[in-house]
C-alpha cells in the first residue's frame, strides 16, 4: 500500500465518523445539529446562491431605467432586481432574514414563494412576515421544533398581566394567550387531543399572576379541583354553574358602578383620568381581573328533561352576558368543548361569535373545525384537520382578524400545575361575591416519621 492509499485512509476514516455523527444528531439531537451544522451549511446555501434561486422562485422584477441605462453605457447586461438582504440572525430553531422587496414586489410575493425557497434552502419550514411597507423578515426553521416542544427560557421573563405563554408555534416562536388582546377564548378538541393541556398552561402561567381564577367544571370537579389552592371560586355541577355565573354579573354590576362613580359629574375628575373599563382606574381601587375557565360547555348546554329547560336558559343568558360586557369589567372568558355548534340549543352560535380567540386542537368531524376556524380562514380549517392523533397538543390558533399559526403546548402533568397553584395559594384574592363558591382546600396530614431504630448488637 503506497503512502497516498495510506493517507486517503486516514483522512476518510474521520470523514466517515464525522458524516455518521452529524446523520444521527441530525435525526435524534436536531437542535445539536441545527446549532453546529444547520446554522452555517444554510447561511452558505443563502449567501452562494442567493442570486440564482430569487430568479428560479420568480422574485425578481425588471431593472430600474437608471440601472438599465448604466449597464448600457459599460456593455453589460443589465441584472434583474430583487429583494436585498438586510440582516441574518441565527437562533436556537433556525434564522431571521430580513430583506428589503424590490420596487413593484408586495409581502404576497414572499409569501406564495415560501414553499420554494424551503426547497431551494433545504430547511424545515420558511414562515413570511411584514415589518412595514417594503420590508419582510423571513422566518425559516431548520428542523420540526413542534415534534419534541422546548419553551424557550426567555419566554418565562417576557410575560405580562394577562398574558401567559401557552404553547410553541411551528416558526419557532413563543405563542402568547393574552386576555388584554383577545379577551374571550374558544378551546374545541376531541378527547384525548390537548385540550386540558392547553389549560394546565394557562393556569400555569396565571397562577403567579395578581388575577383571580374561576373554574367551571360539570365533569364533577375531576379537572379543576387539584386546582382548588388557587381558585377564587369553583362549581362542579349545573346547579352551581347557574349561581357562580349569577354571581359573576353582580360582580361585574359592582365594577361598572364604581367606573361610574369614579367618572363623577362633569368636571370633577380630570380629562386624562376619564376611563370606561377599570384599567384606568387608580391603582389602589382597582379591581382584580377574573379569568373564567370552563371545562365542557356542552356540559352547560344540554338538558335531559323539561325541568332542566329554564335553568338552561338562564346560564346561556348569563355566559352571553358575560361574553358581550365584561371585558371592561375585567372579567374573561376561556371556554372548552369538543363541539360548539348550534345543536347544542338556542344561544349557542351567539356565544360562540363573542369568543375572538379560537384554538382547534385534533377533531372529529370537518363540521367542528369550522365552528372554530370557519370565520378565520379556510387554510386554517384545512390545517386543523390534518393534525394526527400521535401528536396530542397540537393545535392551530387564531382569531377574527384572519392571522392562524400552528402551535403545540409543552407537557405538564396535572400534579405539576396542582404544585403550582398550591404554591401561590397566597396569591388567591377573596372576592366577596363569589365566596359562597370558594372550594375548600383539604391539607392532608404528612405521615407520621418512622421511630428511630435502635441498633441491636448481635453478639459474637
Amino acid at each position: 500500500m503506497d503512502a497516498f492509499t495510506t493517507a486517503l485512509l486516514e483522512l476518510s476514516a474521520p470523514a466517515a465518523v464525522l458524516g455518521s455523527g452529524a446523520l444521527y444528531a441530525k435525526a435524534k439531537m436536531p437542535r445539536t445539529y441545527w446549532a453546529t451544522v444547520g446554522i452555517p451549511l444554510t447561511i452558505h446555501r443563502v449567501r452562494h446562491d442567493y442570486e440564482n434561486v430569487m430568479e428560479a422562485c420568480g422574485l425578481t422584477v425588471e431593472p430600474s431605467f437608471w440601472r438599465a441605462m448604466a449597464s448600457s453605457a459599460t456593455n453589460r447586461p443589465a441584472k434583474p432586481a430583487m429583494p436585498k438582504i438586510r440582516g441574518i440572525k441565527a437562533s436556537s430553531t433556525g434564522l431571521r432574514i430580513r430583506l428589503r422587496l424590490a420596487r413593484g414586489q408586495q409581502t404576497t410575493d414572499m409569501v406564495d414563494a415560501a414553499e420554494r425557497l424551503r426547497h431551494a434552502w433545504e430547511v424545515h419550514a420558511v414562515h413570511v412576515s411584514e415589518i412595514k411597507p417594503g420590508v419582510v423578515e423571513l422566518r425559516i426553521v431548520g428542523f420540526d421544533v413542534l415534534r419534541n416542544v422546548r419553551m424557550p427560557r426567555r419566554s418565562a421573563a417576557k410575560p405580562g398581566l394577562l398574558r401567559v405563554p401557552v404553547a410553541l408555534r411551528a416558526d419557532g416562536a413563543v405563542h402568547f394567550r393574552d386576555y388584554r388582546q383577545a379577551p374571550n377564548g374558544l378551546n374545541l378538541g376531541a378527547n384525548q387531543s390537548g385540550k386540558s393541556m392547553f389549560t394546565r398552561n394557562l393556569i400555569h402561567g396565571l397562577a403567579p399572576q395578581p388575577v383571580a381564577l374561576v373554574g367551571i367544571d360539570c365533569k364533577r370537579g375531576v379537572e379543576q379541583r387539584p386546582f382548588a389552592p388557587r381558585l377564587s371560586a369553583l362549581a362542579t355541577d349545573q346547579g352551581e354553574a347557574l349561581g357562580l355565573l349569577l354571581a359573576l354579573l353582580v360582580e361585574m354590576d359592582d365594577r361598572y358602578d364604581l367606573i361610574r362613580d369614579h367618572q363623577g359629574v362633569p368636571g370633577s375628575v380630570a380629562a386624562e383620568d376619564v376611563t370606561a373599563d377599570i384599567w384606568g382606574l387608580p391603582e389602589k381601587i382597582r379591581p382584580v381581573p377574573i379569568v373564567v375557565l370552563v371545562d365542557e360547555i356542552a356540559e352547560l348546554f344540554l338538558v335531559a328533561s323539561r325541568a332542566d329547560e329554564e335553568r338552561r336558559n338562564q346560564i346561556v343568558t348569563a355566559l352571553i352576558r358575560l361574553a358581550q360586557l365584561a371585558r371592561a369589567a375585567g372579567i374573561f372568558l376561556e371556554i372548552a368543548g369538543q363541539r360548539f355548534g348550534s345543536e347544542l340549543g338556542k344561544g349557542a352560535t351567539l356565544l360562540r361569535s363573542q369568543l375572538t380567540g379560537r384554538t382547534v386542537h385534533r377533531v372529529n368531524d370537518l363540521e367542528t373545525a369550522k365552528m372554530g376556524l370557519g370565520d378565520v380562514s379556510d387554510a386554517a380549517v384545512a390545517a386543523a384537520t390534518k393534525i394526527s392523533p400521535d401528536m396530542p397538543g397540537l393545535a392551530v390558533a387564531g382569531d377574527t382578524s384572519g392571522l392562524w399559526s400552528e402551535i403545540r403546548t409543552p407537557f405538564r402533568s396535572l400534579a405539576e400545575v396542582a404544585q403550582r397553584c398550591a404554591e401561590f395559594a397566597h396569591m388567591t384574592p377573596d372576592l366577596d361575591r363569589l365566596a359562597a363558591f370558594r372550594p375548600q382546600v383539604v391539607t392532608l396530614p404528612m405521615p407520621a416519621a418512622p421511630p428511630d431504630l435502635i441498633p441491636v448488637s448481635l453478639g459474637k
